[in-house]
């Protein structure tokens, strides 16, 4: 049976229907969580920015990181280098999952960033690869995709991986 999750979203009013989890890159997996769902086993690295709500673990994985994040206008940028950096680090030795709620907007900045970040996408590439493979209402909340396009530091100046712990 496929998981899907299904709404409008809070950002445009956009409709989308999306899998719980998406394959975004290699190594880089995307989605959104319901409390109960059983992460899946394939998943070495998992990091959530809606701990409100957590998978089950039911393996063993390398490493799992908590961080609130906001799906708001007000959101701050500082961790999202961090975070994206810290994903980079763990797509080295196996698949990460970043998740928010739904997998549309928090979960995609980290996501588009580490691409950026690794040099993988341009911003605006990175966008599309997230719209073509996750749902069109991807980076939905216009601050997000704002600060993503325009206001990101250059990859050069972005803060590394040895970092990550501050980023709660």
């Amino acid at each position: 049976m496929r998981q899907h999750l299904i709404g409008i979203t809070a950002h445009g009013h956009l409709p989308f229907d999306v899998p719980v989890v998406s394959e975004i890159a290699t190594n880089l997996w995307q989605g959104g969580c319901r409390d109960g769902l059983v992460l899946p086993k394939f998943v070495s690295h998992l990091v959530s920015l809606y701990p409100w709500e957590q998978y089950d673990i039911r393996h063993s994985i390398d490493s799992e990181m908590y961080v609130r994040m906001y799906d708001s206008a007000e959101q701050g940028f500082e961790q999202v280098d961090v975070l994206a950096a810290w994903v980079n680090v763990c797509r080295e030795t196996g698949p990460v999952l970043v998740h928010c709620q739904v997998g549309l907007n928090r979960s995609s900045l980290v996501a588009a960033r580490a691409m950026v970040l690794a040099g993988e996408a341009d911003p605006a590439g990175a966008v599309a690869l997230l719209r073509a493979r996750r749902s069109p209402a991807c980076l939905c909340n216009p601050a997000f995709e704002t600060w993503l396009l325009h206001d990101a530091p250059p990859p050069g100046a972005a803060v590394s991986a040895s970092d990550a712990g501050d980023a709660e």
